[in-house]
């Protein structure tokens, strides 16, 4: 797959690039240049960022971050299956925990909300750093919902992080999950004050927070763009039945010069016609009884 030239490898984690020493200059390289384009993609373009894991798949598959980078790349295209394999061999190959999270999401999605939620009380939960124990938390009440348990996903998600007044990066997916099992639950109260709180938190707009509050305020967003669309789609179709031009963008019929064309007309014919009888006639006298006759005629 092309690389675009402003693209050096050089843009990856220097933990990453430490990992990639181990393969000659020329191969690190071409890989480096391949994880950029993973994560250069991997949220816009999730289809092309799993185009080039695979192409970092097969020059480097010995590398744990190659085996990472194709894992979450193949997670973002909803092939959990694979992206489920790609965790398990990079942690083995790391002996890291900070997997855990997703690879219990993997098993959500590939409809065993049973097993996310077995991992989530294994003793691998304790050793992830705090961002990692939310993030087992939040996958954990979202396989609480897969199997209709409402009320235990509020109470798993209800925690000293979703109770804390300071904004970490993981505050407005925390507080946005937790507004929406109220929501689901009926307590829309309560889920309009938390979507509210993941508003706040949302500083980079991570969530639709925003949007859900105002949906369940009643307000309706317009898009501009496809407002003043509409109205030139409407226009071309007035403009189809011939009714849209308005009088003063229409080619305007000067009135007078249109009747003084027609009367140039009628006495052009008139001449003719009495030149005809003039002839016939053979002289002068016959010449003005003929333009009378037209006269009479008129």
């Amino acid at each position: 797959m092309p690389i675009p030239e402003d693209v050096t490898g050089e843009e990856i984690d220097k933990d990453v690039r430490q990992e990639l020493q181990s393969l000659p200059k020329t191969l690190a390289d071409d890989v480096a240049k391949n994880l950029v384009m993973v994560a250069r993609l991997i949220d816009e373009d999730p289809e092309g960022a799993y185009g080039y894991s695979r192409v970092a798949l097969r020059l480097a598959s010995r590398v744990a971050a190659v085996r990472e980078a194709a894992g979450f790349a193949a997670y973002a295209n909803q092939k959990y299956s694979e992206a489920l394999a790609e965790f398990r061999a990079a942690r083995r190959m790391t002996g890291s925990v900070d997997l855990w999270p997703v690879m219990a999401d993997c098993e959500r999605g590939l409809g065993r909300p049973e097993k996310a939620l077995d991992m989530a009380g294994a003793p691998e939960v304790h050793k992830l750093d705090k961002a990692g124990q939310v993030e087992m938390r939040l996958v954990a009440a979202g396989a609480r919902r897969d199997m209709e348990q409402l009320d235990a996903a509020i109470v798993t998600l209800q925690s000293p992080e979703l109770a804390s007044n300071s904004v970490q990066p993981w505050t407005a997916r925390l507080r946005y999950a937790y507004a929406d099992a109220l929501l689901a639950a009926g307590r829309d109260g309560e889920a309009r004050e938390w979507f509210a709180k993941a508003v706040e938190a949302d500083k980079d707009g991570s969530t639709d927070a925003s949007d859900r509050l105002a949906e369940m305020d009643g307000v309706e967003f317009v898009d501009a763009l496809v407002e003043v669309e509409d109205q030139d789609e409407q226009q071309d179709v007035r403009e189809s039945d011939g009714d849209s031009l308005p009088v003063e963008d229409a080619e305007a019929r000067d009135l007078t010069t249109a009747v003084d064309e027609d009367v140039v007309v009628v006495e052009e014919s008139a001449d003719v016609e009495e030149g005809k009888d003039s002839a016939d006639a053979g002289g002068s006298e016959g010449s003005e009884d003929g333009v009378g006759r037209e006269a009479d005629k008129d």
